[in-house]
């Protein structure tokens, strides 16, 4: 199994209600545990593992774990027909240009697709995140200058 292949795995157990999922391969087993909306990883390299074994167990009467779900619970009705912005990318996230600088988007502002919404920036580069949807921004989910991870929801945005 090779890094994407994890990654990919991590992304699947993240968005589904599946609680654990242990995958033995040769010399090779990895588990992967999700826990109040934190994906935990555990790899271990044994000298004999039985051939491909795969098991998942569900939480019990569990909604997906998204981090959008969780950030908004005072309006879950609306929830269904929001669009979330999501970090392409590992870095720091800014919502302006610089600090004395006007965000680029505000709570109630329109958006349209391809007008630049954030910065992320990761090794000393400035990416531009711009918009791949149309509408009004519902609620910003990250604080200024923090750190976010690959496919972190960002912004909420009602089409």
């Amino acid at each position: 199994m090779d890094f994407k292949q994890i990654q990919e795995l991590v992304k699947m157990i993240n968005k589904s209600n599946i609680s654990e999922l242990s995958i033995e391969q040769d010399k090779f087993k990895i588990t992967i545990k999700q826990k109040d909306n934190e994906v935990q990883q555990v790899i271990t390299v044994p000298a004999a593992m039985a051939p491909v074994q795969a098991v998942a167990a569900v939480t019990p009467a569990a909604a997906p774990a998204t981090a959008a779900s969780a950030a908004a619970p005072a309006a879950p009705a609306k929830a269904d027909n929001l669009v979330t912005i999501k970090s392409p990318m590992i870095g720091t996230f800014y919502r302006s240009a610089g600090p004395d600088k006007a965000p680029f988007v505000n709570v109630g502002d329109e958006v349209t697709s391809g007008k630049v919404v954030c910065i992320i920036e990761a090794m000393k580069l400035f990416n531009e995140i711009e918009s791949e949807v149309s509408g009004k921004i519902v609620k910003v989910l990250v604080d200024d200058a923090s750190p976010v991870e690959y496919d972190q929801p960002l912004f909420l945005v009602e089409p």
